[in-house]
């Protein structure tokens, strides 16, 4: 059955899951954003807000344009409130449990035709359908972080996900203004495939000391032309979220090579996460901006 998306669900007000709400209000889609409490879909909407008003500050879109798509946002308190959704795209914690319970019981709620999506970075797409009463209408839909000022999103089909969600996925995703990869589902696709493994043997290179935060940072900046350094990379992402992908491909490939560095386990026990902690491989100030560690 063909679906035409008008109405987007995001399950996940935080840092990717906002994200997705404000470009796709942006492009005209009317969006349900759902969390576990109000407090959290409140300050996810305000996130969008601040978002949406620097873009104003810059020109990138005009006032009009932000008054338009905040209204196109409305908080969904529950999986009920998403029954209407032509599509609906989970950004929870990287956590194949937490998605899989997310499924399992959002499913019930949603209209037969709606397409299932999940923004995971890392997680079997065909195992996460699994969870779900319509295999062939799931999909990932993997966004890049910060989902407003990235252009690729990757696309991945599980094995039974059939060829109408697949296109209606992809004419979404335009609508979007994103380019699009196609991946393969093997864990951390493409993007990640590649991405983490580097930003390990960073924090590898740290560890063994090599070199310090700023030093290797500034390396890999200026010695390859990144725009950004390894280590501020992974605290824009979340050191939480970078351990995650790298235990999915250790578990999953057997290969030591994917092994996580020790020190990214340790920083995470010990809630340096990165930017959304205030604290990872840098500090961070109110304004977000980098200060390196005198010491490690």
């Amino acid at each position: 059955m063909a679906v035409t998306i008008k109405t987007v669900g995001v399950i996940g007000a935080g840092q990717m899951g906002n994200g997705i709400a404000h470009v796709c209000s942006l492009a005209g889609y009317s969006v349900m954003l759902n969390d576990v409490s109000v407090d959290r879909i409140k300050a996810g909407m305000a996130t969008i807000n601040g978002n949406m008003t620097r873009q104003v500050s810059k020109s990138v879109i005009s006032e009009d344009a932000r008054k338009a798509a905040l209204a196109l946002i409305k908080p969904a308190e529950k999986y009920d409130d998403l029954g209407q959704c032509d599509i609906v795209i989970e950004s929870a914690t990287e956590k194949e449990d937490v998605k899989r319970r997310i499924f399992s019981d959002l499913c019930a709620s949603l209209k037969p035709e709606a397409i299932v999506a999940t923004n995971t970075s890392s997680i079997s797409i065909t195992r996460l359908a699994a969870s779900t009463d319509r295999p062939e209408r799931f999909i990932g839909i993997h966004f890049m972080n910060p989902v407003p000022l990235m252009e690729l999103v990757e696309v991945i089909r599980g094995i039974a996900t059939d060829d109408g969600t697949f296109e209606a996925t992809k004419q979404f995703i335009g609508k979007l203004g994103k380019q699009i990869a196609v991946s393969e589902d093997f864990p951390a696709f493409i993007v990640n495939r590649i991405l983490l493994p580097m930003i390990n043997e960073a924090i590898y290179t740290m560890y063994e000391g090599v070199g310090g935060v700023s030093d290797i940072d500034i390396a890999m900046k200026l010695g390859t032309n990144q725009p950004m350094g390894p280590l501020e990379l992974a605290d824009l992402i979340g050191l939480d979220t970078c351990l995650a992908i790298m235990e999915v491909m250790h578990r999953t490939f057997g290969d030591d090579k994917y092994r996580p560095c020790p020190l990214l386990k340790k920083y995470v026990d010990a809630g340096y996460l990165g930017r959304k902690a205030g604290r990872g491989f840098y500090m961070y100030t109110e304004q977000g901006v980098a200060i390196p560690p005198v010491a490690r």
